[in-house]
């Protein structure tokens, strides 16, 4: 089964080669997830920011599959770590790979390629089933993010404090709008 960005792109662009057409939904959706990113809302009480990564991070693995979403996930870490503007708030370099959100960066990759491969099977279709795939993409954020937070906090208690109890209720917001998002988007491109 094949996801919703290869087959709208084959649709719309029949003649493109599919090299070509992976790499410009990669890097498109490395910039779309990097957009996102600048939704930066500082939490006094944490390190880490609410974002809309995370959001951006769920459509962009169900919509371009397992592969081309990890692919697209890997990139936008390699731009950010290249210096592009490209992580929350603008951040950038090197040195953002020391502090407290190398976890959720990583788990951004992981997150992608499970994600997608739940959407290949077809989850992400259906209002019913699609809050599996988003689900199961947030808990893989959340437990390299803390754990990451737990080794520079050295406590995951505080870990949990900070990078995770925070965001609870934003990322079930941002699961029902994913879970919403996908379906309605199959719904219109039959």
């Amino acid at each position: 089964m094949t996801t919703l960005a290869p087959t709208l792109y084959a649709r719309t662009f029949p003649r493109v080669a599919s090299w070509l057409r992976d790499l410009i939904l990669i890097v498109i959706s490395a910039l779309l997830v990097g957009i996102f990113a600048q939704v930066k809302i500082p939490l006094p009480f944490t390190p880490v920011p609410l974002t809309g990564q995370t959001f951006a991070v769920l459509l962009v693995a169900a919509a371009l599959g397992s592969k081309r979403g990890a692919a697209s996930m890997a990139f936008y870490v390699a731009l950010g770590a290249i210096g592009l503007p490209i992580f929350a708030g603008g951040a950038s370099g090197m040195a953002y790979f020391s502090g407290a959100t190398l976890g959720y960066l990583i788990g951004f990759v992981l997150a992608a390629f499970v994600v997608g491969l739940l959407a290949e099977r077809g989850l992400e279709r259906s209002v019913r089933t699609s809050i599996i795939p988003f689900l199961v993409g947030t808990v893989i954020i959340y437990a390299c993010g803390v754990l990451w937070l737990a080794l520079i906090l050295d406590s995951v208690g505080k870990a949990l404090a900070a990078g995770f109890v925070p965001f609870m209720i934003g990322d079930v917001i941002k699961l029902i709008a994913a879970a919403l998002a996908l379906p309605a988007a199959w719904r219109l491109a039959k």
